[in-house]
């Protein structure tokens, strides 16, 4: 990943990014205790801003986290440190943690002790032509991650560890499994197209509600059929395309698992559709006039 824009914002204050410091008492920093949301910046308007700061809104009511800030607030914080940036495709990074006390205490600090709240700016990882031309490299790997990973929290070492490796067995994704059943991406949502429909696993506590993932569903409606159901791991290495979606990639093709080309080993004709169709659902948005806090 390129290197972040050198303005960020800390418990209210925007200040240079080599200039931010957190106690080394943080939660956070102990016990990875917080949660995170990430959000697009494309064409520079921020990308379903209402549904990013809802999700992280959410999971920290799961964790007990008090939200230091308004949705509103949340809203302005993003959109200055976008405009900041002065780039058109960015991704903005939020995260809270439960703060800082003294000592290392398992139970929850005093009501007294304040969240920490940070935020940061970083290029958007444009995909490579060779990316839209090829597809990516799909490993199947066992999930092994918590129990509730309809939190976005910020404790995911188990993730990375996924990912490394899939890369490690010359992946780009490691697509989880429970029970032989698809779960997700260790950080995207997973698609499958079989028989001209689209399939991607119900919402529950093995699946973060994917922002992304929800703007492919509404951008099938009327032109591809979907079905919300968990499918098999040779149910999705027998489809006819799969993809993957994210805030951090939008909607990329994976068009090899284990090592066994998917369809017909390119990306596929309903995943050149649904890319063009964000495309132009991106320009459409950028056309319109800026809405406050625009969505």
């Amino acid at each position: 990943m390129a290197d972040p824009y050198p303005t960020c914002w800390l418990n209210g204050s925007f200040l240079p990014l080599s200039e931010a410091r957190v106690s080394p008492l943080d939660r956070g920093f102990l016990f990875a205790d917080g949660a995170y949301e990430v959000v697009p910046v494309h064409r520079g308007r921020p990308f379903r801003l209402r549904e990013h700061l809802e999700r992280f809104d959410r999971s920290l009511r799961e964790l007990r986290i008090r939200n230091p800030l308004s949705t509103a607030g949340w809203a302005e914080v993003t959109e200055l440190l976008a405009k900041a940036a002065r780039a058109p495709e960015l991704l903005v990074y939020l995260q809270v943690t439960r703060g800082a006390e003294h000592g290392r205490n398992h139970l929850f600090p005093p009501a007294s002790v304040q969240p920490t709240a940070f935020a940061f700016v970083s290029p958007y990882p444009q995909p490579a032509p060779a990316v839209l031309q090829a597809g990516l490299a799909g490993v199947t790997l066992e999930d092994t991650r918590w129990a509730r990973c309809d939190i976005k929290s910020v404790a995911l070492l188990a993730n990375v560890l996924l990912r490394q490796e899939a890369q490690d067995r010359g992946g780009a994704e490691a697509l989880l499994t429970r029970d032989c059943q698809v779960t997700e991406g260790s950080s995207s949502t997973i698609f499958i197209v079989r028989a001209g429909t689209l399939l991607t696993p119900p919402n529950d506590h093995s699946i973060l509600p994917g922002t992304t993932r929800d703007a492919v569903l509404e951008l099938a409606a009327g032109w591809l059929p979907v079905e919300i159901r968990s499918f098999s791991v040779e149910e999705m290495r027998a489809a006819d395309e799969v993809w993957i979606a994210s805030a951090g990639r939008s909607v990329l093709p994976i068009t090899s698992i284990d090592g066994q080309r998917v369809g017909s080993g390119v990306p596929g004709p309903r995943w050149q559709a649904m890319h063009s169709r964000l495309q132009q659902h991106l320009d459409a948005i950028a056309s319109q006039p800026a809405l406050e806090h625009d969505a």
